[in-house]
């Protein structure tokens, strides 16, 4: 567990936190309206019901979590209430609606389902017995909703079109990327949310919900952090996109064929609404008045990390959503709210086609 600062008070959640906008649902209605139109372009394209967001896959994976004994009273809440350890199931994937060449760098995210969760669960869920869990290798969302609106119609207007351009966009925004991190010491800000992200491998990154959610009385973020020695020395390690339109998928094949790992489960909790606010994803919250705190760890196994089956099952009938848990870790903030419905929507189209599966048990 990381050390905690000696004034540490986390705050508790108040409903005032939340301030919508007075056009949000407008907003979300159109975001909605917009990714189930890059999902019926790629269907046209494709002639393949895929995701509106996070689309193109590259491994799907068996794991699981477990939630250490003995956590302090303001971390033991939720999921985390109690140790045990619970079966989940992981899409690694990269975050556009398009099935694009991974020569065009985008964020990586890994989503992953825990099975067997027992308690009240929010409203509305699907799932009632599971916990979902979706993050992405940057601690902050870019952009305010109607920021991230506007961003969706030009993808939306790009969508099955000009790949080789979006494919010499995404070098040139890499190449800026190294300089600036070679200069600076950063990961290069925003460049990873405009194509940019830098060839490195997937497995070295570490990754955040960038939005908030409640924590049982508080509200906190969430991280998963690579501590076995096979993966802290994936950091930063450079890997070959261009020569392979599924570099990562076969990068990440050849991985889990003989390695696994683990990744502690950190949680940090807002300690002051002005600093770390749960409405505006884009500001980070800082990790020195507010460490992530390690709740529990993820295991995952040697495996083949891509078959059609999977592929079949997860891509094609799972469905990942932040909305899918207990109502202890209710999605806060207007992203997250954006979130619920948006998923919900993608799904139910590619459900229409494929029927659904939400059972992590089911994959072999």
């Amino acid at each position: 567990m990381n050390q905690i600062p000696a004034n540490f008070n986390p705050l508790p959640y108040n409903p005032s936190y939340e301030q919508p906008e007075p056009d949000e649902a407008q907003t979300i209605q159109e975001i909605i309206d917009t990714m189930a139109d890059i999902q019926r372009k790629t269907y046209q394209s494709q002639g393949h019901a895929i995701r509106s967001v996070h689309a193109k896959g590259h491994a799907i994976l068996k794991g699981e979590l477990q939630v250490f004994d003995n956590l302090p009273p303001y971390l033991a809440q939720g999921l985390f209430a109690k140790p045990g350890t619970y079966p989940i199931v992981a899409r690694i994937s990269t975050q556009p609606g398009d099935v694009l060449p991974d020569s065009v760098s985008t964020p990586r995210g890994i989503s992953f389902k825990v099975a067997g969760v027992e308690g009240e669960h929010l409203p509305g869920a699907d799932e009632q017995t599971t916990q979902d869990f979706i993050v992405v290798n940057s601690p902050v969302f870019p952009q305010q909703l109607k920021d991230f609106l506007n961003g969706l119609k030009r993808f939306d207007l790009l969508t099955n079109k000009a790949e080789g351009l979006k494919e010499g966009i995404s070098k040139t925004l890499r190449a800026v990327g190294e300089v600036v991190e070679k200069i600076s010491g950063s990961d290069a800000g925003v460049m990873p949310g405009m194509g940019g992200q830098l060839a490195v491998h997937p497995m070295g990154d570490t990754y955040y919900s960038q939005g908030a959610f409640l924590y049982g009385k508080y509200m906190a973020k969430f991280s998963l952090t690579p501590v076995t020695p096979n993966l802290t020395a994936l950091k930063d390690q450079p890997i070959d996109i261009d020569s392979d339109d599924y570099a990562l998928r076969h990068l990440l094949q050849d991985f889990f064929a003989t390695n696994g790992g683990e990744w502690e489960f950190g949680v940090q909790l807002s300690t002051d609404i002005e600093k770390m606010p749960v409405e505006d994803a884009s500001v980070e919250w800082s990790q020195d008045e507010s460490p992530y705190l390690t709740v529990g760890k993820v295991t995952i196994g040697p495996q083949e990390s891509w078959t059609e089956e999977k592929a079949a099952l997860v891509d094609d009938k799972m469905y990942f959503s932040p909305w899918h848990g207990l109502s202890a870790h209710r999605p806060l903030g207007s992203i997250q709210r954006a979130r619920n419905k948006a998923y919900k929507a993608s799904a139910e189209f590619r459900r229409n086609m494929y029927g659904k599966s939400d059972n992590p048990e089911e994959v072999n």
